[in-house]
Order: structure tokens, then sequence, then C-alpha cells
């Protein structure tokens, strides 16, 4: 899956308009960033990667490039 195919996925995750995101965007500093997300995330990532990833896991994420590598 390319690099605009993951932040396309993301942005649906947080509902937010496409090309809103970079890599370098610090987490804490989007409001959009929330429980509901985090929840939308993991699922997103079971159904779109066949990845279960842990709650402690997408809590400990600092920037959009740890979501990001965590699609890898």
């Amino acid at each position: 899956m390319d690099l605009k195919k993951k932040f396309a996925l993301l942005e649906e995750v947080m509902d937010l308009e496409e090309g809103a995101l970079t890599a370098e965007m610090l987490l804490d500093d989007l409001a959009e960033w929330d429980s509901m997300s985090k929840l939308s995330f993991i699922v997103m990532m079971e159904d779109e990667f066949d990845k279960k990833v842990k709650a402690e896991q997408v809590r400990n994420f600092k920037t959009v490039q740890d979501m990001l590598d965590c699609m890898n």
C-alpha cells in the first residue's frame, strides 16, 4: 500500500479533509485524535492490514509517523 493511501486511511479514521495530515504532526496537537479515533484506528488496522494492535501501543503514539510505521 502506498503512502498516499495510508494517509487517506488515517484521515478517514480522524474524520479529516484529504491532505490534512503530515508525518511530522504531533498527535497531541490534533483534537481529532480522541478515544473514538484510537478505537477506529485499531479496527482499521485489523480490517485493512489483518494486524492486531493493542490499545496500549496506540496510546504510546506521539506522531503521525508512529501510526504510519505501525501500518508497515
